[in-house]
């Protein structure tokens, strides 16, 4: 139980553990497990610009092509679940080269094994700009393979890539949980090939705490004005500016993918800065919600004005200036999607350190859940009440999803005084 009087993490002590690793060995680490994150992004990204010519292709319609975009996003939901579970039996280098969807919450697993307290926001930061970066560049591949090559063909590459990963990550990733704190550690008997049963859903009961329920569900809301501005692009700002070549929808993705690679790290530093400023504060006293302060700028600020003003734009103004609003409401939303997703992020590894990969997939499956149910009306929504009032309705959802933030801020210790899931302590932080 943690308190006014005794809060969680109240002292940050030097833990050598934390310097296995040299400064270049940590830095291939996160490179490594960004590799590993960039391709469950491309996958995605590269499909939605084509989705007018597959449905071309298919003799099918753009709402039901998009129905594969949620598929894709629940299937990334279970084996994030699968590999996040065993990875905290076996080893995580083992989990992780078995299929792309383990890369987020493996990566963010990784990160805080080998990065302390007041470095994990920037590193995370790296982690996140660094595989977002499918996002920036994967949608006008997908487009310009759609155009002039074959979407077939760019996923038969993907797969190649898959194999690539898995064959870097098995040579020349070292194991990074700390010594002990594995399941498979735990067992008085060990064969050399040890094959034990975990359940895939027990990361999901962490999410009864208040704490980490509440967050997931903010991170959520507000991913899902990304979805409604990227999933219809080729719909809303295609059909109103007249482009009809997928190379050049794909390219309009590009804004919102720069916003996402830029915001991220730079959200990272905001973060570790914040907790930093108000543990100096209360005179060394820190408490784990101190890093969602810095998601203020994004929650309130960036994201709603910017789905809801390019909902206005595509409705009301036409021309290239009409666009170049929209790219600019394309970038400003990346960025502030990851002003808030970064410090979420970076706040569940630090109160679940020791099973912050169970959390981060926990919250990335129901997170996917939703947004694979959100992503399905999309189409539907604004063929119904226009792209307007679609976009002001996920601005409103954000806004929601800040206020779930502030409630967390400023009662999260009792939050998590009433629900204790194993949270991190001096000790183990």
């Amino acid at each position: 139980m943690v308190s006014e009087d005794s809060p969680l993490l109240a002292s940050i002590t030097h833990e050598a553990i934390y310097d296995r690793f040299a400064p270049d060995q940590k830095k291939w680490i996160v490179f490594l497990v960004s590799f590993a994150g960039l391709l469950p992004m491309f996958v995605s990204a590269t499909f939605v610009p084509s989705i007018p010519q597959i449905a071309k292709d298919l003799d099918s319609t753009h709402a039901v092509v998009s129905l594969t975009v949620s598929l894709s996003i629940l299937a990334s939901a279970i084996g994030a679940l699968v590999w996040a579970a065993y990875s905290s039996f076996f080893l995580q280098m083992d989990a992780d080269t078995f299929g792309c969807s383990g890369g987020i919450p493996l990566g963010a697993g990784v990160i805080g094994d080998i990065y302390k307290l007041e470095e994990r926001g920037t590193a995370i930061g790296v982690f996140f700009g660094a595989t977002l970066l499918g996002f920036a560049v994967a949608p006008f591949l997908g487009g310009a393979a759609a155009q002039y090559w074959s979407w077939r063909n760019l996923h038969y590459s993907l797969a190649v890539w898959g194999l690539l990963e898995l064959l870097l990550i098995y040579l020349w990733f070292p194991e990074t949980s700390h010594p002990g704190t594995l399941g498979i550690d735990k067992l008085n008997r060990r064969r050399w090939i040890h094959i034990t049963w975990v359940n895939p859903l027990s990361s999901l009961w962490l999410l009864r705490s208040p704490n980490l329920f509440a967050v997931m569900l903010a991170s959520t809301l507000v991913l899902i004005t990304d979805y409604v501005l990227l999933v219809p692009l080729a719909y809303t700002i295609g059909v109103r500016y007249g482009i009809v070549n997928e190379a050049i929808i794909g390219a309009c993705f590009l804004p919102n993918g720069l916003g996402n690679f830029i915001g991220a790290p730079v959200a990272g530093r905001l973060s570790d800065v914040i907790v930093r400023r108000w543990r100096k504060h209360r005179k060394g006293v820190w408490f784990p919600e101190d890093r969602l302060r810095a998601t203020w700028i994004g929650g309130l600020v960036m994201i709603p004005l910017s789905i809801g003003s390019s909902g206005l734009i595509t409705t009301y103004v036409g021309g290239s200036v009409g666009l170049c609003l929209n790219l600019l409401c394309l970038f400003t939303n990346g960025m502030g999607v990851d002003f808030v997703f970064n410090p979420i992020g970076s706040y569940n590894v630090d109160v679940a350190r020791s099973r912050s990969a169970e959390t981060t997939a926990a919250s990335a499956a129901i997170r996917s859940l939703i947004l694979s149910a959100a992503t399905a009306v999309v189409i539907p929504s604004i063929e119904h009440i226009g792209v307007a009032w679609t976009n002001i309705i996920a601005a409103v959802l954000a806004i929601i999803g800040q206020g779930l933030i502030f409630l967390t801020i400023h009662y999260g210790d009792r939050m998590r005084a009433s629900v204790d899931v194993g949270f991190s302590t001096t000790e183990n932080s």
